[in-house]
């Protein structure tokens, strides 16, 4: 390895980034020792954001970029061929575009309101009681639509119908901790059973040629039982919170129930934007078009989650910008491990840098068809160990984060709740055959 003085300074300000989102919750203590609305409680509010820690490493980084190396060079016909401006404009910004424009969609009433029927409808058929049966089919049936809606929207939808129903129902750290390592561990599994919508998948499945059967037999049945197995075991340890029934959101405000050809056309958009996911121009087109829909028909429509969004897209965009110059460690690791040592490698390295970096990184190397499964197998499986394991994580963790109270989610708990279920789907993927 020979890497550059821009690589070190890169993987160092990496490992900042990654230790910095251990640290959150000590920088939002320090903001409530400042008066409220002053400059300090907004500057340590902001690095107390663990979706912007990425993007502010990120920042640093492009600084010392254009420091030692200029912001911009060009040639004499003046195109950039050099230079910070050059480094950014290399890289490829449409996944973060593509997880803020789909989370704007999928966290909308409407669409809300059509999951949470779907969910409601299977719960009915399940052998549990009301409350605990509906818990079981967020979890399984949410993750789940992630293969059709994409991880991103799943995420959005999933943890949204969890939070009003369990999170701010006064349900205990342990109930908390479990559910969310679960949702994490379910969601970044649960869209494998599609070759579009994982974002660790749709980095390599056009290079590897993997479509929807390769998928469905490799990884999609497989994935299904983990997502099934882990939620009713979190169910069963928590039968106790989850008695009773599932309590109806009361219409206070005297707002409007979505109408079937509203949800229709939400629907319609967001598959538009699956559709044409690669293509930015287009989707960000589509997006606007969207907005001007929810604003004509803003009676049935809640505020739409601009900053929220915006907040995973930076998080994603700086994971990006950092995430580019690791190849150089990541890459000579990578093609020393043998297929088995991989895909544990893989979900342990995921725990630390963003499974659909570490996939595409991986797609950079000559791997046998073995390592390639073991590969992406062994990042999705990790996706829930940490918020930066897998691009919707932040998605979740934005949503939930204020019913843990003021101290927010602790990295070490979120960990543990994951560790279990993370356990069933690395074995499910390692010992269940491909049909």
């Amino acid at each position: 390895m020979n890497p550059t003085t821009l690589q070190i300074v890169g993987t160092v300000l990496f490992g900042l980034a990654v230790i910095h989102t251990f640290l959150v919750k000590k920088f939002e203590h320090i903001a409530h020792q400042y008066p409220e609305g002053s400059i300090g409680e907004n500057f340590f509010h902001f690095l107390g954001e663990v979706e912007a820690v990425f993007g502010i490493w990120a920042a640093v980084f492009i600084g010392f970029y254009s420091f030692t190396n200029g912001f911009a060079i060009y040639d004499e016909n003046h195109h950039v061929i050099g230079g910070a401006l050059h480094y950014l404009e290399s890289l490829n910004y449409t996944e973060p575009a593509f997880v803020f424009v789909i989370m704007c969609m999928a966290a909308t009433k409407p669409v809300i309101h059509f999951a949470k029927m779907i969910i409601m409808l299977f719960s009915k058929i399940l052998p549990f009681p009301g409350k605990m049966a509906f818990y079981i089919s967020a979890l399984i049936i949410g993750p789940l639509l992630g293969s059709f809606i994409t991880e991103p929207a799943a995420m959005t939808v999933t943890a949204l119908i969890l939070l009003e129903n369990f999170y701010e129902k006064g349900m205990s750290d342990k109930f908390k901790y479990a559910t969310i390592g679960t949702l994490f561990v379910n969601i970044s599994v649960g869209g494998t059973l599609s070759h579009f919508a994982a974002p660790p998948v749709l980095m390599v499945a056009t290079k590897y040629n993997w479509g929807l059967g390769y998928m469905l037999t490799h990884f999609g049945w497989k994935s299904a039982i983990g997502v099934v197995i882990n939620t009713l075991v979190v169910g069963l340890l928590f039968k106790g919170e989850l008695g009773g029934k599932v309590t109806e959101t009361k219409n206070e405000k005297g707002e409007m129930t979505p109408t079937w050809w509203i949800i229709l056309i939400h629907l319609l958009f967001m598959g538009m934007v699956v559709y044409t996911a690669h293509h930015m121009v287009f989707f960000m087109g589509l997006f606007l078009f969207f907005i001007g829909f929810t604003t004509v028909t803003q009676e049935y429509q809640d505020k739409l989650k601009i900053k929220e969004s915006l907040l995973v897209g930076f998080f994603l965009a700086g994971l990006v910008t950092l995430g580019t110059v690791q190849q150089w460690w990541l890459q000579e690791i990578l093609t020393k491990m043998n297929s088995l040592v991989l895909f544990y490698g893989a979900a342990a390295l995921t725990a630390i840098t963003d499974n659909a970096a570490l996939t595409y990184l991986g797609s950079l190397v000559d791997l046998s068809e073995s390592s390639k499964y073991y590969l992406v197998a062994g990042a999705v499986a990790g996706g829930g160990l940490t918020v930066i394991a897998n691009a919707p994580n932040p998605a979740g963790f934005g949503i939930l984060k204020a019913s843990f109270g003021e101290e927010g989610i602790s990295p070490v708990k979120l960990l543990l709740g994951a560790l279990g279920p993370t356990i069933v789907v690395l074995l499910c993927l390692q010992f269940l055959p491909n049909l």
